[in-house]
């Protein structure tokens, strides 16, 4: 627990590190902290109802999993997590499945639902101790490592929480990340032009594998949660409204897509929650300065179509617990110094694979295509396939695919 103190108006509390956002990246390098004695408070707008039950990605990177279990962080994923090697692909020309787990480094995923780990992350951080607010909007972090944070609507009286570093994990939309860039901090950013209707639907998986079918009408991928549940994407023209997207509506789509009448039917349940995302990717060139440090979305925004946001997110709280460490226990700065060099080579190779992979799925744009071929989509199409057909079978393809597809 911090130390309280009462300035003027506004109560307040010193810490070690403020950490803001209580998401994979928050909760794990609270964890962390408080696993090396370092005194923290996370920060977090949501209630913990919300927190607990925002069903994210999936799969974690062979990498995520050590991480996890070095610091006792892997019961749950140890006891109700599922490995998963193999992945299939679907198109005109066929299917196939790669066995991804015997090829590269021969190693796999683990499925597990973030909601799930987020929840024995938030438990383990409450048994060591841990302080967090709920429903807590910080207004402001100032450099002299103050958190403002409001307790009314009109910001009257109000609470600075003060530690000697403030980590940033609030996401891309977050105050942490406002502040860097309000301070100079640039970031490169990519549009991927592609939209996907996500949905989570109360059904056991359909298919052994994780799946990506290819579709002149546009992609649509199979992904498994738990054995009730199963997660899918439908490649849908930017700007849709998931209220236009029926539980027909989606099935029917699903089953054309994936090709049932040839591959067989779809285990269907009622739809759980549907949104569109708009598939785009952005990093921060700096990571960091002064008392101020990111990690997570807050530091870059990966597009899902690898699976590598919550990976980077364990990377970088693992990496960035250790710099707090040395920075907050032998006044070393030299490790906070060389944060950003240590992730960001990792960081733009997850981005390079998961433009590949985007690349790979998605064929020519609405742009591209109408009443008449153009010529345009029919070449987009020919190299879509031709990366498909590479993929199926060079053997040093399908190392690389492996070796990018569970690394980190």
């Amino acid at each position: 627990m911090g130390k309280r103190f009462d300035s003027g108006a506004r109560t307040g509390v010193r810490t070690g590190v403020v950490i803001v956002g209580a998401g994979p990246a928050g909760l794990v390098l609270g964890n962390l902290l408080l696993d090396r004695g370092i005194d923290c408070v996370i920060l977090e707008r949501r209630g913990r109802e919300a927190v607990e039950g925002r069903a994210r990605a999936g799969f974690l990177a062979a990498h995520s999993v050590r991480v996890l279990t070095q610091h006792g962080l892997a019961d749950g994923l140890s006891a109700r997590g599922r490995t998963h090697q193999t992945c299939l692909f679907r198109s005109e020309r066929g299917e196939f499945t790669l066995d991804y787990g015997a090829l590269g480094r021969g190693e796999v995923h683990t499925v597990y639902p973030q909601q799930e780990l987020v929840r024995d992350l938030l438990a383990e951080y409450l048994r060591r101790g841990g302080d967090i607010r709920f429903d807590t909007e910080v207004e402001e972090i100032t450099e002299d490592g103050r958190v403002r944070v409001s307790d009314g609507a009109d910001g009257a009286g109000g609470t600075d929480v003060v530690g000697r570093y403030v980590a940033g994990c609030d996401g891309h939309r977050g105050v942490a990340r406002a502040t860097m860039a309000a301070h100079g901090t640039r970031t490169a950013r990519w549009d991927h032009g592609v939209s996907w209707l996500a949905v989570l639907v109360e059904a056991p998986p359909s298919l052994d594998a994780v799946g990506y079918a290819l579709h002149e009408r546009g992609f649509a991928g199979h992904m498994a949660r738990t054995a009730t549940a199963t997660r899918y994407y439908l490649q849908c023209p930017r700007g849709n409204d998931p209220a236009d997207w029926s539980e027909d509506r989606i099935w029917s789509e699903l089953a054309t897509r994936l090709r049932t009448d040839e591959f067989g039917v779809l285990k269907d349940g009622p739809v759980l929650e549907k949104a569109v995302v708009d598939l785009r990717s952005d990093v921060l060139d700096d990571l960091g300065a002064g008392r101020l440090w990111l990690a997570g979305d807050a530091a870059g925004l990966i597009s899902p179509s690898a699976a590598k946001g919550a990976n980077l997110a364990v990377l970088q709280a693992e990496r960035l617990a250790r710099a707090l460490v040395s920075a907050l226990t032998r006044d070393d700065e030299s490790d906070l110094a060389r944060y950003a060099a240590d992730c960001l080579p990792r960081v733009w190779r997850a981005h390079e694979f998961s433009h590949w992979m985007s690349g790979l799925l998605h064929g020519p744009s609405a742009e591209d295509t109408g009443n008449t071929v153009d010529a345009r989509a029919r070449y987009g199409r020919a190299l879509q396939y031709a990366r498909l057909d590479s993929l199926r079978t060079s053997r040093t393809h399908q190392d690389f695919f492996a070796e990018n597809y569970t690394g980190i």
